[in-house]
Formats: C-alpha cells, structure tokens, sequence
C-alpha cells in the first residue's frame, strides 16, 4: 500500500490543513466512524435491548435471571470488543477493561493502590501534566508524596533513566508512574527494564501508555508491570474517547471504576463494562480501528511512521539551526525538535508560534516550552510525507 497524501481522503481531515497532530487527541478514519454510527442508529432503534441487553446484559444482574432475548452465554458487545483489543495487545481478555481514556485509566488506579502518611509516588518529570496532577491529588489527601526523577533529556539516555529510577526508590515508595511513549517529548521509554527494577525493590509499576498502543508493537504482559492504560482513540484509530486498562490478575481485586454502579462486587470486567448509561459507540468501534490497521499492514504503519518521524527531526534539527539529541532507539511514531533560538522559550511565545503556524500557514503542529526553548513536536501518520514536514520549516522560518 502506497503511503502518503494518497491516503488523506481515508480520514475527515480538512484537506486545506496539514495536519501534524495525530498524537494529541487522534482521529478516526472514515471506515471506524461509519462502524460507529451504525452502532449509534442500532442503540437509536432500540436503546434499551441494545444497552441492557446486547452490550452489557445488565437486565440479567439486575433481575438475577436471564435477559430476554439476549442468549447470555455469549458474550456482550463489550466483552466481544475488549477480546479484540486484548489481542491486540498480547493479553486475556479477563484482564482488560475499557475507560475513556489513558488519564481515567490512572485515576482508577491511583486510587486503588494502598498510600498511607509518608508513603511515596515516584515518577519521572516527563509525566503528562494532568496525571501529575492526579498523583498530587490523590497523594494530598492520604499524606503521601510525589517525587520526581529527573530524566536524562535533552540528551537522552534510557539506560541512565533506568539507573536514575533505581536509586531514586526509597524504603517508603509504593508506586512508580511512568510513561510509555511521553507526551511531549515523545521519547518510547524502557518501561520493561524499569519495571524489573521496581519488582525486585518491591514496588509496584503503573504505566501511561497514552501513545503506544498503535504506535509501537505492544505485549502487555511481558513488561512485568502492574498495571498498563493506554489509549485507542490515538494510533489505533478508534473514535474518541476509547482507552483500556489492563491489571495483572492479582491486582484486579480491589480495582473499581470511577464510577460506581449496578455491577459493584460482581467481578472485574463486570464492574467496569457496566458504569450508566452512556454511549459506548467508541470502545464498540475500537476493533474497527484495529482493523483499519492491519488492513493496511500494522507493521508497515509503524515502519513509515517511525521513519517519517525521524527524518523530521533531522530535517527540522538542520533546518531551524538546533540539535537533536535523541537516539533513533527511542523515537517511535512523534519526535520533538527545538525551535530556532531566536524565539523566547516560554509558554506565551509557544501559543503564539502554534496559533500562526495554524492561522497563517495552515499547519496544525504541537508546540510547547521547556527547559527555556520552544518545541515543536511533529506526529507522523500515513497520510504524511516528507513535504509536510518541509512546509513546516518554512513555515517557522518565516514567522
């Protein structure tokens, strides 16, 4: 399959932008939204039959008998759909469960895990914001800590993080956070090797898998972590808001939803398929996204993308005059490149650089400060090519 601008129409993207953005909130293509309105014109024929009977049987656990109609020893809508996204992810299905999205998938378990007074978080200061802002509302309210270790970056090294990590857990740290791929720096993270670290201190291991899942080939369980979320609604092509959340099997007990409903103390899967009504079009669609992938070949997305991707940051890097100093080894599908120095490194100068780069030269791109530079981080997906990226140092230039 030929990769590039040939396939933008597969995608309701407008075709007047060029779009360098897949990462930050992802977009479905064509094929996934039709499967997900066909879902939507089911549930509004009949929303009752479709909601408590064919995607979770919620009928069958409220009257403690069987739901009419519906052969319950099949499995639901969302039990059939989180088989698919297990597989996809090297997993039993028995061990995952959809949320809306990777920071829901954290929040659920940081307030499962046991903290008391003067226990400890750890995680990284490349942690997305809003899950740091997570670990410091739930360590405040328990008496615990969150401290930060400090990755090796702009010059990156991921046997020094691993390193960094180790000698960073004390006697009283609980629970590592850590990324897989991070948000906006864009760096695919050693989490396997940090996690054998962790194990062998006694300290458990969640992981923010927001961008991996479609970005990178992923085997859950093999990482030896305790807990992995990550996202569908980004590289593998599902509708917003789709993610999952996988627990090891000893530590599903005692793992709740955010939202508390009918199936409390039911079970794992049964807790969380079953939260209210709400529209669950998008977990439903989820294997479409999956299907979209390997349709196109999942290997060979992941190959263009990533090549894409590191071309960019040499391209940009010569361009705009700065220094790239990640290894290929830990870019996947986005990497993040330093602006021309002539633009002041902070946050309002950073708006400012993504908002014309949008409005002026039509380029949607994720821009941001740190470490007193501006970054610009470039997502590559198959409907990008090599001229997209050429457009953007231009563009930069001429601002």
């Amino acid at each position: 399959m030929a990769f590039g601008h040939g396939l933008r129409d597969r995608w309701p993207l407008d075709p007047a932008i060029v779009y360098l953005n897949h990462g930050t909130v992802g977009a479905a293509p064509h094929d996934v939204l039709r499967v997900q309105q066909t879902l939507r014109d089911r549930m509004a024929r009949q929303p009752s039959q479709f909601l408590l009977r064919d995607v979770t049987h919620a009928l069958s656990g409220l009257s403690g008998g069987s739901a009419v109609g519906t052969a319950t020893n099949e499995p639901t809508l969302v039990r059939a759909a989180a088989r698919q996204v297990a597989s996809f992810v090297g997993a039993a299905s028995d061990d995952v469960v959809f949320v809306d999205n990777a920071t829901s998938g954290v929040n659920t378990v940081l307030r499962a895990v046991p903290l008391a007074s003067g226990d400890e978080i750890l995680t990284t200061d490349q942690s997305y914001g809003a899950v740091m802002n997570a670990m410091r509302f739930v360590a405040a309210r328990r008496g615990a800590t969150v401290n930060f270790v400090e990755a090796p970056y702009p010059r990156f090294d991921a046997d020094e993080l691993v390193e960094r990590i180790d000698r960073a857990i004390g006697p009283r740290t609980r629970l590592l956070v850590v990324d897989h791929v991070t948000s906006s720096t864009a760096l695919v993270l050693p989490v396997a090797a940090i996690a054998e670290r962790c194990r062998a201190r006694g300290v458990t291991v969640l992981v923010d898998g927001a961008h991996a899942p479609g970005a990178i080939p992923l085997d859950v369980p093999s990482l030896g972590v305790d807990y992995y979320t990550g996202n569908l609604h980004k590289w593998t092509q599902a509708p917003q808001t789709a993610a999952f959340l996988w627990a090891a099997p000893l530590r599903q007990d005692g793992l709740h939803p955010l939202v508390i409903s009918w199936e409390l103390g039911r079970g794992f899967t049964s807790e969380f398929d079953m939260v209210g009504t709400r529209d669950l079009t998008p977990w439903l669609a989820a294997p479409a996204g999956l299907r979209f992938l390997a349709d196109l070949g999942f290997a060979d997305v992941c190959r263009w993308n990533h090549d894409l991707a590191w071309q960019a940051g040499q391209l940009l890097a010569a361009r705009w005059g700065t220094r790239l100093e990640v290894p290929e080894s830990s870019v996947g599908t986005m990497i993040a490149v330093p602006a021309p120095s002539r633009f002041a490194g902070d946050a309002a100068t950073a708006s400012r650089l993504r908002d014309a780069l949008l409005f002026t030269h039509g380029i949607e791109v994720h821009v941001y400060a740190a470490l007193g530079h501006v970054w610009i981080r470039v997502s590559a997906q198959v409907y990008n090519e090599r001229t997209d990226v050429e457009r953007l140092a231009d563009a930069v230039l001429a601002l």
